[in-house]
C-alpha cells in the first residue's frame, strides 16, 4: 500500500514536472505579453504626423492610432508609449524594455537579419523637404548644402552613402522636428526623412515644399524582437484584420487627408506572416480570425 502511495506520488510528480517543461515557451510568452495589461509600444514621440504630443500634452498620430487598433485587435487593454529617440529604440526592444516599435521602420535586408517584421502596413520613398523658394530640382542641385536627417533613420543611412557623392554636408538631430526647423530658420538647407512625414510638414509650415522624392521602394513595417516570432505573428493576424475592415485605410485618410492607393500596403493582406522575401518571413498559409 506504501509503495502504491509512493509510486503515484513521484508519477504525480513527474507529470507536474513534464507539464512545467513543456509549458515553459507559452509561459515566458505570456510573461513578456500579458494578455491583461496595456500593450507597451516605442515611439519616437515628435516625429509628426506619426506620434506627436498636441497642445494639452496628449500623443496622437498615425502610428498612436494603429497601435491602439491592434491592441484592440489583440484585447488588450489600451497602449502604454515608450518615447525613444530612433537613433536607440531598436535597442531597447532588445532589451525587453517594450513588445514592439511603432516607430515608422523601413524594411530592409540589414534590420531583417536582426529583427522580426509584420507584414508591410505603408509605401515610402524619402521626401526632400526645402523653404519655399530655394532652387532645387534634383540631388545634384544639394552641392555645398547643408541636410538635415533624423539620428538613426533610413534618411540618416542614406544620406551618409550620397554624401560625397552629391556634395552636401550631412547634420543628425534626435528629433526630426528639430531638422525642419533648421531649415525654415536658414541654418540648412533640406530635410531628407520618409516622404509621408515630409508631405505631412508641409500641409503644417506653408513656407516648407517636397519638390521632389527619392523613391526607394520600400515599405514600413513594426518590429519585434527575432526570437518573439509567435507574437509578431499574432500582430500580423492583427494588421490582417486592419486591412481587411478598412479600420488601417481609415486612420491613413485620417493622417494624410487622401484615401490609400490600392494595391499598395496599407490595403494589401499578405500571405505568410511577416515580410515577404526577407528574413523572418514565414510561408504559412493561414485566415485571420478576427474580433
Amino acid at each position: 500500500m506504501i509503495l502504491r502511495r509512493i509510486s503515484s506520488l513521484a508519477a504525480t510528480l513527474a507529470l507536474g514536472t513534464a507539464l512545467a517543461v513543456g509549458s515553459g515557451p507559452a509561459l515566458a510568452q505570456s510573461a513578456d505579453h500579458p494578455d491583461d495589461q496595456k500593450l507597451m509600444v516605442a515611439f519616437d514621440v515628435g516625429f509628426a504626423p506619426f506620434a506627436f504630443k498636441e497642445a494639452n500634452g496628449q500623443i496622437t498620430g498615425f502610428s498612436y492610432d494603429f497601435a491602439e487598433a491592434i491592441a484592440k485587435q489583440l484585447g488588450r487593454p489600451g497602449i502604454e508609449v515608450a518615447d525613444v529617440n530612433f537613433s536607440s529604440i531598436f535597442a531597447g526592444l532588445f532589451s525587453k524594455r517594450y513588445e514592439m516599435v511603432a516607430a515608422p521602420a523601413n524594411i530592409t535586408e540589414a534590420r531583417a537579419k536582426e529583427m522580426l517584421f509584420a507584414e508591410p502596413y505603408m509605401p515610402t520613398g524619402l521626401g526632400v523637404l526645402v523653404k519655399k523658394g530655394g532652387k532645387v530640382a534634383g540631388l545634384e542641385d544639394l552641392s555645398g548644402k547643408i541636410v538635415t536627417v533624423n539620428n538613426g533613420s533610413t534618411a540618416d543611412k542614406w544620406a551618409g552613402e550620397h554624401e560625397k557623392e552629391y556634395g552636401f554636408t550631412v547634420q543628425r538631430f534626435n528629433k526630426n522636428a528639430d531638422g525642419v526647423q533648421a531649415v525654415m530658420m536658414g541654418r540648412a538647407f533640406a530635410n531628407i526623412a520618409d516622404e509621408p512625414v515630409s508631405h505631412y510638414v508641409t500641409t503644417q509650415t506653408p513656407m516648407a515644399e517636397v519638390p521632389f522624392v527619392i523613391d526607394t521602394g520600400n515599405d514600413f513595417g513594426l518590429t519585434f524582437r527575432k526570437d518573439d516570432t509567435e507574437f509578431r505573428n499574432r500582430v500580423d493576424v492583427a494588421i490582417e484584420c486592419l486591412k481587411k475592415d478598412g479600420t488601417l485605410a481609415a486612420i491613413y485618410k485620417k493622417w494624410f487627408g487622401t484615401e490609400p492607393e490600392q494595391g499598395k500596403s496599407v490595403t494589401t493582406i499578405y500571405p505568410g506572416y511577416g515580410a515577404p522575401n526577407f528574413d523572418g518571413y514565414d510561408a504559412t498559409e493561414h485566415e485571420p480570425e478576427c474580433k
